[in-house]
């Protein structure tokens, strides 16, 4: 049903590509392991056998390339919906995408029925300041449909050279109303954190996305704050997650270390247990203990999760707002060398401290607080979550499915951030819900190490 373009960091890829190879090595010592690869090489003929019958038979020449990469397409489509192939193209924007610049428009979309869905519009883009939103529906390009469509393709069409022009058709809402939106294209310099004092007392600050620029951004916005902020006025830290997809697993696992000195940051799981790894703080909390709220709705997905899960398990920050999105699976990105671009495969799973499996689940806020949605939007706000995917991978009977996602442009109509100023200023406000007899305290002790170098998590397609 969806398929999202990642953003991954390629250094780890290549360890899991050995353990594939050491496992399939060890597949083919034994009787039974010889009779399966039989029945595998007999499919592959059988393959073999559709692939020359297209070649020689097909009512016009088919392209050779095109056919193979849509056999890989297919297979890697019946696995789950993040698992992909990218051609060297794809996987060349890709790298350049984790960099955090890239020439578009500035939306996250992904596919979604064969349709191209906005996840959300990047802040300061030309997309935003079009007006496009969170859930629109981009039915056709410069006139094209994009029914028939990969995901790769329309982010190509909608890519271009800076100061060209590109006119999307929009379906908006349950009546899916159609607008033409014309936009100018430019260099996206995704700045993925953005922070100001708050007030003269809070120190805010807002992940859009976590890519390589993340981690020293949040360290950057705390130095800051902690020079700008007498010590003794500092009320304590927001950080706003919401509608942030993911990105880096490294760069989520240095911004929880950036607040937390010690313990497990988060697991990740894959199909044996000799697989299992586990990430954990380097001693040093950068933020000092302060007081911490983090800001989570239905569009905070994945290394978001990571963020918000450890500070909810470690007790080091109230999180507050509406259910996340509950995409808990991390890709891999293997390069497939000589040109052939790369596999994106669905490795692992990951865990919070405590041992919970975000998948299809999300993470429930401590506090939830809903926005007060305009009128136009009702219906449009709630994103359906990783547990609508088709094909997604399965976490028990209770999944769940949905969450608010608007975020109201001006932060004086901001719900959900004035309750977490309330709650690090303790000020009780009924209408907020909020329950201002604890506070955000440090987390408690475990046995510290270091993260290793970077593993991938997952993206959607910006352009």
């Amino acid at each position: 049903m969806m398929r999202k373009i990642s953003l991954v960091l390629v250094g780890a890829a290549l360890g899991a590509s050995t353990i594939m190879v050491g496992t399939q090595a060890r597949l083919f010592s034994s009787g039974s392991a010889h009779a399966a690869a039989s029945d595998t090489y007999r499919s592959l003929n059988l393959f073999g056998d559709v692939f020359e019958k297209i070649r020689s038979d097909y009512v016009e020449k088919p392209n050779d390339q095109k056919l193979v990469e849509a056999a890989i397409n297919g297979m890697l489509n019946s696995l789950d919906p993040h698992s992909s192939y990218m051609d060297a193209k794809s996987f060349s924007d890709m790298q350049v995408q984790t960099r955090g610049e890239f020439g578009g428009l500035g939306i996250e979309v992904s596919q979604d029925n064969g349709l191209i869905k906005v996840v959300t519009p990047i802040d300061d883009t030309p997309a935003a300041r079009a007006g496009i939103l969170s859930g629109d529906i981009i039915a056709a390009i410069d006139g094209e449909a994009v029914s028939g469509m990969t995901l790769n393709q329309a982010v190509d069409k909608m890519r271009g050279a800076p100061d060209t022009t590109v006119t999307l058709k929009i379906l908006r809402g349950p009546k899916k109303e159609a607008k033409e939106v014309k936009v100018t294209r430019a260099v996206i310099q995704i700045k993925s954190v953005r922070s100001h004092v708050e007030g003269k007392d809070i120190g805010y600050i807002r992940i859009t996305q976590f890519n390589e620029q993340t981690a020293d951004g949040v360290r950057n916005a705390i130095q800051k704050f902690q020079s700008e902020i007498p010590n003794d006025k500092f009320k304590g830290y927001i950080l706003d997650l919401r509608n942030n997809p993911g990105g880096l697993l490294d760069q989520s696992i240095a911004v929880v270390n950036d607040f937390v000195d010690h313990g497990e940051i988060v697991s990740t799981r894959g199909r044996t247990a000799d697989e299992t790894m586990r990430y954990n703080a380097r001693p040093g909390d950068l933020s000092k203990g302060k007081p911490m709220v983090v800001l989570i709705n239905g569009g905070s997905a994945s290394a978001s999760e990571i963020v918000a899960g450890a500070l909810q398990d470690h007790k080091r920050a109230i999180i507050l707002g509406t259910r996340s999105f509950g995409k808990g699976s991390v890709q891999t990105i293997i390069p497939l060398g000589r040109n052939n671009g790369a596999l994106r495969l669905t490795t692992a799973r990951y865990y919070t401290p405590s041992g919970r499996s975000i998948q299809a689940k999300g993470i429930t806020p401590d506090v939830q607080v809903l926005e007060d949605v305009p009128p136009e939007l009702k219906g449009k706000d709630d994103i359906l979550g990783e547990a609508s995917l088709k094909g997604h991978l399965k976490n028990g009977a209770d999944e769940k499915h949905g969450s608010q996602a608007y975020v109201p442009p001006d932060p004086k109509k901001d719900k959900q951030l004035i309750a977490a100023e309330d709650l690090l200023r303790g000020v009780t406000r009924a209408q907020n819900g909020t329950d201002n007899s604890s506070s955000p305290t440090a987390a408690p002790s475990s046995s510290p190490s270091s993260p290793p170098a970077s593993k991938p998590d997952e993206h959607k397609s910006p352009n």
